[in-house]
């Protein structure tokens, strides 16, 4: 925006870039706020963007030969409790249903932050063989995590977003994927929305909670700060020991899958 071309009521970038940023998300109709800390209402503008994502990204997932599901909103606190490290990185986030109706619920459960555990749980009755690999699964869906701060579109407590989840014979494959799926999200992001990107590896204290490696993209915004745009997750087979996900490979020997998540 030019600086002697400034719209009324929209704060100066150089004044206040995040302040700048909510404003022309509110002066576009973009987004609004609810009555719910953290919460947005996604206007008929900023929904439509949402649904040109959707329906391109869809396809290019389609592509690599993924198939869309739907898993529960809700995780039983047993089933999230299995991986250890998993359910710790989100324990801060998590949002609980204790009651059903007026009667108090004999277990706590968890509105998904993610679905890790759900597909886990799928994948233990699904894959049976090695003709039953590569399993690839996405979900369009939206996810809560109790933030304490919020920003439209970049920081909600409710999210619109997608999340796959795949399993492999072999780490080489799965690794393969991971890589393969970054690189699907950063095409994207340079040739759809015109928004370069940086791809590379998280260190080990930025990885996702559960996984042996995490790529990011990343873009630098206005501000010189780098915001991550996407992410594409590695987990060995350590979700596979912890779900009991087993398959019997080509030499008729019980072994676990390797896993992505993106």
């Amino acid at each position: 925006m030019a600086k002697d071309k400034k719209v009324e009521q929209i704060t100066d970038m150089e004044v206040d870039f995040a302040q700048w940023f909510t404003d022309v998300c509110k002066k576009a109709q973009l987004i609004d706020y609810s009555s719910i800390k953290g919460m947005f209402i996604y206007r008929p503008y900023g929904y439509a963007i949402w649904e040109n994502i959707q329906r391109i990204m869809d396809a290019e997932f389609k592509k690599t030969g993924a198939q869309n599901v739907y898993m529960p909103m809700l995780i039983p606190e047993s089933l999230l409790q299995k991986e250890k490290d998993h359910v710790e990185g989100f324990a801060p986030e998590c949002a609980w249903v204790t009651y059903g109706g007026s009667e108090k619920l004999e277990e706590r459960y968890c509105i998904r932050p993610t679905s890790e555990t759900l597909f886990c749980e799928y994948f233990k009755n699904a894959i049976q063989s090695h003709r039953d690999l590569p399993m690839m699964l996405n979900q369009w869906c939206s996810v809560l995590r109790w933030e304490k701060t919020s920003r439209p579109f970049l920081r909600h407590r409710e999210f619109l977003w997608q999340e796959g989840h795949t399993m492999h014979a072999t780490a080489q494959e799965a690794k393969e994927e991971t890589e393969r799926m970054l690189n699907v999200y950063a095409d994207f992001c340079e040739n759809v929305l015109a928004m370069p990107v940086t791809r590379g590896q998280k260190t080990d204290k930025e990885k996702f909670n559960g996984a042996e490696a995490t790529y990011t993209i990343e873009c630098m915004m206005h501000d010189r700060k780098a915001l991550q745009a996407g992410t594409s997750h590695y987990f060995g087979d350590g979700f596979a020991q912890a779900f009991d996900i087993t398959f019997t490979d080509k030499n008729n020997q019980k072994v676990n899958p390797h896993q992505t998540s993106w």
